[in-house]
């Protein structure tokens, strides 16, 4: 049934969207150029790779990630309109629309037992630590959320947390992390750079 109503809210969103994606398009030629699209291997279910599509929000070039964020950029992440992309990864089966969220592939062996178990279920657009808190949790309490969701999970959950991933994004809440243009490197169980 969730990769029933992934498929038939994916393919809606992206019918219903397809003038804003495609103006949304020009305006990434115009502001950044191309590469259009920013492509990252994520780890997937069971830590399997798939590469994450989103919008570029950042310039090539030397900087470390605040220098490189462009006021465009930070726009796309402040609406979380960099996001929509990900659709395309819905409908390709490695992604849900709820799920925890796909981490870089360099985490995979810096989790513990316990913090791994969020890979038993296929990563989402959103999930239960997006409408939690989002960049403003430490990754200790992400991965608890995670997990939290990973044994609760349910039809009704996941309606609840797109309804609640619409009004964050309304109200733009936990964008960024706190003095950060990113989210801070997760380091492991023991080296976490956790702010609470």
């Amino acid at each position: 049934m969730k990769r029933v109503f992934d498929l038939f809210t994916a393919i809606c969103l992206l019918f219903a969207l397809c003038l804003p994606l495609v103006a949304l398009v020009c305006l990434q030629l115009g502001m950044l150029g191309r590469p259009i699209f920013f492509r990252q291997k994520r780890a997937g279910l069971n830590g399997r790779p798939f590469t994450l599509l989103k919008f570029r929000t950042m310039r090539d070039g030397p900087g470390d990630d605040a220098e490189r964020l462009t006021s465009w950029g930070k726009r796309l992440r402040s609406t979380s309109m960099d996001e929509l992309p990900e659709l395309w990864n819905v409908l390709k089966g490695e992604m849900s629309l709820v799920g925890p969220r796909p981490l870089p592939l360099a985490y995979l062996p810096r989790y513990s037992p316990e913090q791994s178990r969020r890979h038993h279920t296929l990563p989402g657009i959103t999930g239960w630590a997006q409408v939690n808190g989002r960049n403003g949790l430490s990754w200790e309490r992400q991965f608890e959320l995670d997990l939290w969701y990973l044994e609760n999970r349910s039809f009704w959950l996941d309606i609840k947390i797109l309804c609640l991933t619409i009004k964050c994004v309304l109200f733009r809440e936990n964008i960024s992390e706190s003095n950060q243009a990113t989210r801070s490197e997760f380091l492991g169980p023991d080296r976490t750079q956790d702010r609470m």
